[in-house]
């Protein structure tokens, strides 16, 4: 019987990139699929040989493929990641972020919640400017457009799930920008009545995720407070560096037309060869890019065999374990296989 087959950019990265795609490949190679791997090399050295050049090829192969996987780069002259955003019109970013076995914390509460954030706008579209010198002002802005796309994206995941929508502002305070946002939310909340969808003040969301997580599951919010509750989300769950996430364009229907996945980390450049990386994270990302390919039941294998294994102890040396990279990994790609064996219909 003939495997499934996808193409999927993947964009090789500085420091432990290169331990990290070694992992992805040997992965890859337990699900009943064919992964055909575009490779784009935005390492340093690659990127100052060829200058913007690189990511021409870059946004070429991803517009062609659709999705892509993106290893952890180096931050030098210019941001991979911020290039990237502007030149693919990135305007969603979903970020899981979960309780994460063996990962140390001081929450003793169970987390898990996914935030999709606007990335585009807010006070960060513009660095503001002086007036005179005692004072200063910068531009808030909010558009109607990646707000649709990123609440049409976060309620029809929470149809694929079962889950809640929560969208969180301040409103009451910013009544034209915030508004406009939860306007918007709620004019997308009307075409999925089956969606339970409510309402929280974002100052307020902040000390309730803290109290009582287990009644948040997706947050739908704007650039500046997706950045403040991703940190401190993870913060809760122990680690900035250990989870992924899903950056997202759209077409004219708010349908995801380019998806890119990364891990959270940076490049460890003081592990890189030393067989010491994790690639809980890269893995995370690739379950991510599988359910984005309908690939659900591998997404899940993936990303449930990964969390699983940490739980009962396989783990790499930053948690703990004994575990190389590629140890990790072989048990990791052999916990899919089994459970996809068992998954699987009986021949006959």
């Amino acid at each position: 019987m003939n495997r499934p087959s996808y193409r999927v950019t993947e964009l090789l990265g500085d420091g432990i990139g290169a331990e990290l795609s070694e992992a992805v490949h040997r992965l890859a190679e337990a699900l009943p699929i064919h992964l055909e791997f575009v490779p784009v090399d935005l390492r340093v050295e690659s990127r100052r040989a060829r200058g913007m050049a690189i990511y021409d090829e870059a946004v070429e192969k991803i517009l062609d493929t659709g999705v892509a996987l993106k290893h952890p780069t180096a931050t030098t002259e210019e941001s991979p990641n911020a290039v990237l955003r502007r030149r693919l019109d990135l305007s969603v970013i979903h970020r899981p972020v979960y309780t994460i076995p063996g990962v140390p914390t001081n929450f003793r509460r169970e987390l898990d919640l996914d935030i999709v954030r606007i990335a585009t706008g807010g006070t960060y579209d513009d660095p503001g400017r002086m007036i005179g010198d005692d004072g200063a002002v910068s531009l808030r802005i909010v558009e109607r457009r990646p707000v649709r796309e990123a609440a049409r994206y976060a309620f029809n995941l929470a149809r694929k799930t079962s889950k809640r929508v929560t969208s969180s502002s301040k409103y009451t305070i910013q009544k034209a920008t915030d508004g406009l946002f939860e306007s918007v939310a709620r004019e997308v909340a009307g075409q999925f009545p089956e969606v339970p969808h409510n309402v929280e003040l974002f100052d307020a969301l902040l000390g309730k995720v803290i109290m009582a997580p287990e009644k948040f599951q997706i947050v739908l919010v704007l650039n500046e407070y997706g950045d403040f509750l991703s940190d401190m989300a993870c913060g809760l769950a122990g680690s900035l560096g250990i989870g992924a996430s899903a950056n997202l364009a759209f077409d004219a229907s708010a349908v995801v037309r380019v998806a890119l996945f990364d891990a959270a980390h940076g490049t460890a450049p003081d592990i890189a060869g030393k067989r010491l990386a994790n690639p809980t994270a890269i893995f995370l990302a690739f379950s991510m890019l599988l359910y984005q390919l309908g690939e659900i039941a591998l997404g899940q294998a993936v990303k449930n065999s990964t969390l699983d294994l940490l739980r009962e102890g396989t783990r790499t040396p930053d948690l703990g374990g004994r575990e190389s990279t590629g140890s990790f990994t072989e048990a990791v790609a052999a916990e899919v296989a089994r459970r996809l064996a068992e998954k699987a219909p009986a021949a006959g």
